[in-house]
């Protein structure tokens, strides 16, 4: 896996205002975690950091994240991303440092390949009930995703984790007999889809009924 270089600036101020200073500028506030070790503060050019995680390894991209005016870089991964729940950007960054000869748990999401043969042919409706699992891996062989065959699904037939594409290095954390998905019949498929669409009726109304949200959410954790 190709390692991407992201530079980021020291920050000595941390806080809100700080914060939303950084963020009018284009930057992102984020912290740098060492095992055993305080964390950095730093921020981040939104921009360079789209562009970092947008390469095939996405958000498990390995970063060697070089801090303006230091030498060595801190090979890292992002750890967590914060996102702003009206404006959907990224608010907060967490990186983590790591070592590439230690395995490290993330979680992956599944891609679910082809179309069931029991919604093809049978009518029935492809139930998901996951999308990702974690996983343990070497940091540069983590996978963005794990893929799941599901055209030879009939109906009433169920996937598990245990029937996921797993390459040579990889482990699945999660119970091999969770159900990923499953295949479900005409009659229940029309009442599954009756059941989503009020709700998402439901929460559109509730949204239409909140007042406007004015300026920017506040990250949670200390910044």
């Amino acid at each position: 896996m190709e390692r991407v270089k992201l530079v980021v600036h020291p920050r000595d101020e941390v806080g809100s205002r700080e914060s939303r200073r950084l963020r009018r500028s284009g930057l992102i506030p984020a912290v740098i975690y060492g095992s055993g070790k305080p964390g950095v503060p730093v921020s981040v050019d939104a921009h360079s950091l789209r562009e970092a995680l947008a390469t095939e390894a996405g958000t498990h991209a390995v970063l060697d994240v070089v801090v303006e005016g230091h030498k060595r870089p801190h090979v890292a991964i992002v750890k967590e991303l914060e996102l702003d729940r009206v404006k959907h950007v990224v608010t907060h960054v967490d990186f983590q440092e790591i070592k590439l000869t230690e395995p490290i748990e993330s979680e992956v999401s599944i891609e679910f390949d082809g179309t069931p043969v029991g919604v093809k042919i049978g009518g029935g409706l492809l139930d998901v009930a996951t999308r990702a699992v974690t996983v343990s891996a070497l940091p540069t062989e983590m996978p963005d995703r794990l893929l799941a065959d599901v055209e030879g699904l009939d109906v009433g037939d169920v996937a598990h984790v245990s029937d996921l594409q797993v390459p040579d290095g990889i482990t699945v954390l999660d119970d091999p007999d969770e159900v990923i998905c499953s295949v479900l019949a005409p009659r229940i498929a029309e009442e599954v889809v009756a059941a989503e669409e009020e709700e998402e009726a439901a929460e559109a109304a509730a949204a239409a009924a909140e007042p406007e949200v004015v300026g920017e959410r506040e990250a949670e954790s200390e910044e």
